[in-house]
């Protein structure tokens, strides 16, 4: 029996983030909403290409080829188009072969008030309104910046990469080093609490049922020792020790793991994204998103927290 869609990985994704459609958005910029549903209706039937995040969802997909039984994932598409006008994304999706079957037409509003109808544990899109507008309700949410597309078919495997602070995990400790700008009170405070695990950040659902993924796959390697396992999961975090032992503390409490996890102390971030090469990578800070190697890393960034919040500081007197 499939898995109930309350048990199922479900990645929400916008048309903007799956495909290209620059060419359609400028028409729609240009001319306007009507200019823009008769070039829509003109070009039903050319396909779209591909966008930042269609390498992911193609391999996110073929979990469930390896898995037909329990179907484990699902991929839900949320659009502010309307149904004519979304055709042409449909018929992309069939033409990519893409198990793609659900399905939000908005027609010109943001679907993101949906994504809990749908279980949905990440919703990517292009358009930041959107983004933004589902973390401030807390839902999972990511921006999908752009970049060039690296989609290698004889590539099997899945590799997600996440920050940690104001990702997986709340942003408390990124609160208490924004403070002051303090290293040694961020240090001190994480080996203070280094026993207790953090609140769950906006990912952590989603990073929990992908280690849901990982036991199915250890136990279709344990089956059969010739299986390939498809999802690599890696922890790219500028902490370093002693701030590392909280990190620890968090996942064992949740009773998930990652595959390699890399304690940088604020080194560039791009010499490890260079090697392990994600097909996605989570990351609350621009900054950190903005040094991706050569523009080729599929860049998420999640609005959340601290990092994201505009400072004011006050500079009147009081009377």
């Amino acid at each position: 029996m499939p898995f109930p869609i309350e048990e199922k990985l479900v990645i929400g994704v916008a048309s903007s983030a799956l495909f290209d459609l620059s060419d359609s958005h400028q028409v729609y910029l240009d001319e306007g909403p009507e200019a823009y549903r008769s070039h829509q209706a003109r070009q039903r039937d050319v396909i779209l290409a591909r966008g930042v995040a269609f390498p992911f969802i193609r391999r996110f997909l073929s979990l469930n080829r390896c898995f037909p039984q329990q179907a484990p994932v699902e991929v839900v598409l949320f659009s502010r188009n309307s149904p004519e006008t979304g055709l042409r994304v449909m018929r992309s999706i069939a033409h990519y072969g893409l198990d793609i079957s659900r399905a939000v037409f908005m027609s010109g509003k943001s679907p993101y008030p949906y994504l809990p109808a749908f279980n949905t544990a990440l919703f990517l899109s292009a358009n930041e309104e959107d983004v933004k507008s589902a973390i401030a309700v807390d839902y999972p949410a990511g921006l999908v910046l752009p970049s060039a597309i690296a989609d290698e078919e004889d590539d099997i495997e899945l590799r997600v990469a996440f920050d940690f602070d104001g990702v997986i995990a709340d942003d408390e400790s990124e609160t208490v080093y924004k403070r002051n700008n303090d290293l040694g009170e961020f240090h001190a405070h994480e080996t203070l609490h280094m026993a207790r695990p953090h609140q769950p950040g906006p990912l952590a659902g989603m990073f929990r049922k992908l280690a849901m993924l990982q036991q199915l796959e250890h136990e279709a390697q344990q089956a059969d020792p010739d299986y390939r396992r498809i999802v690599r999961i890696a922890i790219i975090t500028a902490r370093s020790a002693p701030a590392h032992e909280r990190v620890v503390t968090t996942l064992g409490s949740w009773g998930v793991s990652a595959d390699e996890t890399f304690f940088l102390g604020g080194m560039d971030k791009a010499r490890v994204l260079s090697v392990f090469k994600p097909h996605i990578f989570f990351d609350d800070q621009l900054t950190h998103l903005k040094s991706g190697p050569g523009g080729t890393i599929p860049m998420v960034h999640v609005p959340f927290g601290v990092a994201n919040r505009r400072i004011v500081e006050r500079t009147d007197t009081i009377p």
